[in-house]
């Protein structure tokens, strides 16, 4: 629009009553106004300041949190019920899925959890293999039992199962991961061992299940099958933390891992699938009797 327009139209309009103010500039440009050339995107740093903030949380201490945990939830204490919960957030989906990697592996098992060990699976395939072993012992034991003779439930089974499979589970992994500490390596993480043998563990729920055989044979190929598979799974996830140490140092690790896993195959298979260990005696005694089932 020109000026001599806009004062025409302007004259007009003051003609008829109507007061008129119209700001036209030196260019004759009525307030041009371009908003391309106002505004202006700035990259954010709020991602990298939250990313910065949670690598900046280091955890000095033996049980750092896992990667689940709150990181505004403030400070937890080691005899808190919260500090352990923070180890069991995991959902049935993971844990499932971490169960078929450990008889299935194709990928490093510290891979697939992903920063987040957790204490949920190994707790509970340990009491499920403590129960199947009492199971697959007692019925060993009744058919054992010549026909005739009344059978008495043992419940040394019990106790045994549950010694060896927590004992085992528990004190193993942290002897490890102290080893690995002092002969200086940093990848060692004593939640990552404790989940690494706790779903070791679960091969040894069908290998209870089909050993209460009276064959031994079968017994001793089952059990060497669970064996190979758990040994196997183990020393593929421990290999690439135990060669952070000295190669000679690393070597004697991976012995010594698979000799107590050895002993662990080899204590299963007589304490709970020979009718002549020492928790199968000849005639056990029945619970709140007072035979001499223990000679």
């Amino acid at each position: 629009m020109s000026r001599a327009s806009c004062t025409d139209e302007a004259t007009i309009m003051a003609s008829s009553g109507y007061d008129v103010v119209v700001d036209v500039d030196d260019e004759g440009d009525l307030g041009r106004t371009d908003l391309q050339d106002d505004l202006e995107f700035h990259t954010s740093t709020f991602a990298e300041t939250s990313t910065a903030g949670r690598k900046g949380r280091s955890s000095p201490g033996l049980l750092p949190p896992p990667a689940t945990a709150s990181s505004t939830g403030g400070k937890r204490m080691l005899w808190t019920i919260g500090f352990y919960q923070q180890f069991f957030d995991v959902d049935t989906t993971a844990v499932l899925s971490r169960c078929w990697a450990s008889l299935f592996p194709r990928a490093n098992f510290l891979d697939v959890l992903e920063g987040n060990p957790d204490l949920y699976g190994p707790f509970w395939i340990a009491t499920t293999v403590v129960l199947i072993l009492f199971l697959g012992g007692t019925i060993g034991d009744y058919m054992s039992t010549e026909k005739g003779t009344p059978f008495a439930y043992n419940f040394r089974l019990l106790s045994g199962a549950a010694g060896l499979i927590y004992g085992y589970t528990l004190f193993v992994p942290i002897g490890l991961f102290l080893i690995l500490r002092y002969f200086g390596s940093e990848a060692a993480n004593l939640l990552e061992c404790w989940a690494l043998y706790g779903y070791a563990n679960l091969i040894w729920v069908p290998v209870a299940l089909i050993s209460w055989s009276p064959i031994d044979i079968l017994n001793w190929t089952f059990v060497a099958i669970g064996f190979g598979m758990s040994t196997t799974f183990l020393l593929r996830n421990l290999y690439p933390v135990l060669s952070a140490t000295d190669r000679q140092i690393s070597k004697g690790l991976l012995i010594v891992v698979v000799a107590l896993h050895f002993g662990l195959a080899l204590t299963v298979k007589f304490l709970f699938f020979a009718h002549k260990s020492p928790l199968h005696p000849d005639n056990p005694t029945p619970i709140g009797g007072g035979g001499e089932g223990d000679s």
